[in-house]
C-alpha cells in the first residue's frame, strides 16, 4: 500500500513523513503539480494525505474521479466541522488538524487504510445524528424493529453501550450516564466491535440505525 503526502510546507510534510514512513511506502509532493507528475509516472497509490491549503472542492472532485480507489485524507490548519462534513460527502475518508499528534496520526492512517473513516468526535456525533432515522412507533408495534443478526451476540450491557454510541454519545458521556468508568466503556466497546465486525463508531452507529424503521 503506497502513500503520498502532498504539502507545500516542508517542515509539516516532513513531520507527517517521519511518523508515517515506517507504516507504508511513502512518496512526497510539494504541490498538486508534483502530484500529477507522480501519477503520470504511473506511481500507484492507495492513500493520499493532502494539506487543505492545496485543494478546493473542484480539485477534490478531480482526484476522486481520476483515482476512485484512492483514500483521500485532508489535513487542515483550521479544521471546521461543516467543511469536514462537506468533504466526507465528496468521498474523503479522513479530516483532521494538520498538527495532529504523531500517535493519533498513526491511528488515523491505520484506520483509513483498513477502510474506515477518521474524523473528530464532534463531527462523528453530527454524522451519527444525521444517520439516525426518525422514530416510528407503528413500526415497533408491528414487530418490524428487528436487530441485525450481528447484534444478537451482544450482552445487555454491550447492546446498551452500542445504542448510546448510535445516539452520538462520547465514551465519557456514556460512562457518566451509566455510572461506570470510561475505561469500562472502552472495554465493552472493543468487545462490541469484535462481535459486530465493525471498526469504528460510525460503522457501529450505521449498523444500529439501519435496523430502525424509517
Amino acid at each position: 500500500m503506497n502513500m503520498i503526502l502532498c504539502c507545500g510546507n516542508i517542515s509539516l510534510r516532513e513531520r507527517w513523513a517521519a511518523t508515517l514512513r515506517p507504516l507504508f511506502p511513502t512518496y512526497q509532493a510539494s504541490s498538486l503539480q508534483d502530484l500529477r507528475i507522480l501519477v503520470g509516472q504511473r506511481v500507484s497509490f492507495d492513500l493520499l494525505f493532502v494539506h487543505r491549503i492545496l485543494v478546493d472542492w473542484e480539485s477534490v472532485a478531480y482526484i476522486r474521479e481520476r483515482q476512485p480507489s484512492c483514500r483521500l485524507f485532508i489535513l487542515s490548519d483550521r479544521p471546521d466541522d461543516t467543511e469536514g462534513l462537506a468533504f466526507l460527502r465528496q468521498g474523503v475518508v479522513g479530516y483532521a488538524n494538520s498538527y495532529i499528534n504523531p500517535e493519533r496520526l498513526v491511528e488515523a492512517a491505520r484506520m483509513v487504510a483498513s477502510g474506515s473513516v477518521w474524523i473528530n468526535q464532534q463531527l462523528m456525533q453530527r454524522l451519527i445524528a444525521e444517520s439516525a432515522p426518525a422514530a416510528s412507533p407503528e413500526g415497533s408495534k408491528n414487530g418490524k424493529d428487528q436487530p441485525d443478526q450481528r447484534l444478537t451476540d451482544l450482552s445487555n450491557r454491550e447492546y446498551q453501550i452500542a445504542g448510546l454510541v448510535a445516539e452520538g454519545l462520547s465514551n465519557l458521556e456514556i460512562a457518566e450516564q451509566l455510572g461506570i468508568t470510561e475505561r469500562t466503556v472502552k472495554a465493552h466497546l472493543g468487545a462490541v466491535y469484535t462481535k459486530t465486525s465493525t471498526r469504528s463508531r460510525l460503522e457501529l452507529a450505521l449498523l444500529l440505525n439501519k435496523r430502525k424503521p424509517a
